[in-house]
């Protein structure tokens, strides 16, 4: 970002009558959400998608690294998500409340299953996950928090999206879309309708490699006092060794982990 009383002199400015501070705090939201979204890109792949200078978007990573918006990783000099991100979101009253009284049964669920735990909440038309437990058995050591995902192709999502009245998933779905992940991912409207209300009449959502090939998960719905569905506990694990609905006990503990955790935010169950 430009230095303050220093005017922005890029020559690819789109010429709109913006300022360059605006103009420069634009992009810099801009790079933010294409990395929340792929979840790691490289300088080159950023200025493509935005349409401008890789020198521009070269400038913008100093700023953005040295606030600790993002950080650069050592795999091809990506750039993904930082600190200074959890920072911003940890003054949300709300998040900030779920993630804690959520910690320690996400903690609990990962030792006990071996896999991995993650606590997700609706943002922009995606599943957000905002806290991750990592269990003993985990293969891969991503992690999530932070990442937006598809609504309509992970288990976090789907019970987000069954908790929804009928006209906001509408304008959801019809905004987004329902584009492949996988060659197991539902694209028909009508299959994903049907799958929703068995959402809702079961309590959980299972995904079988629909979001990535090899991965299976489940999820179950986190309420406030209100009884609204604020939000989503999943477990994922590699597909070879992890069927939700074939592992004795693993629906009913992660759907009373759920209820915990919604106890912990006043939801009284009537």
């Amino acid at each position: 970002m430009a230095p303050k009383n220093e005017p922005e002199t890029d020559t690819d400015a789109d010429g709109g009558g913006q300022s360059g501070g605006v103009q420069s705090v634009e992009r810099a939201l801009t790079v933010l959400e294409i990395l929340a979204r792929e979840g790691h890109a490289g300088v080159s792949e950023i200025a493509e998608e935005m349409g401008i200078h890789k020198s521009t978007v070269s400038r913008l990573m100093g700023s953005l690294v040295t606030r600790e918006m993002v950080h650069q990783n050592s795999e091809r000099g990506k750039y993904q998500l930082g600190f200074g991100i959890l920072r911003l979101a940890s003054s949300i009253p709300g998040r900030l409340s779920l993630v804690r009284e959520a910690r320690p049964v996400l903690e609990s669920l990962a030792e006990q299953f071996k896999e991995t735990v993650n606590l997700a909440v609706l943002r922009s038309n995606y599943a957000v996950n905002v806290d991750q437990a990592m269990g003993p058995s985990t293969l891969a050591t991503y992690d999530w928090v932070g990442s937006l995902t598809p609504l309509h192709a992970t288990s976090s999502g789907k019970v987000l999206l069954a908790a929804l009245e009928a006209d906001e998933r509408e304008r959801i779905l019809k905004e987004t879309g329902l584009s492949a992940r996988t060659s197991r991912t539902i694209t028909s409207r009508k299959e994903l309708d049907a799958q929703l209300l068995d959402v809702a009449a079961k309590g959980y959502a299972v995904v079988r490699e629909e979001f990535e090939i090899g991965l299976n998960a489940v999820a179950v719905p986190v309420y406030n006092h209100q009884g609204t569905v604020i939000g989503s506990v999943s477990i994922s694990g590699p597909a070879f060794r992890f069927d939700p609905e074939k592992i004795p006990g693993l629906l009913e503990t992660l759907k009373d982990a759920g209820l915990k955790v919604s106890a912990n935010m006043g939801y009284t169950h009537r």
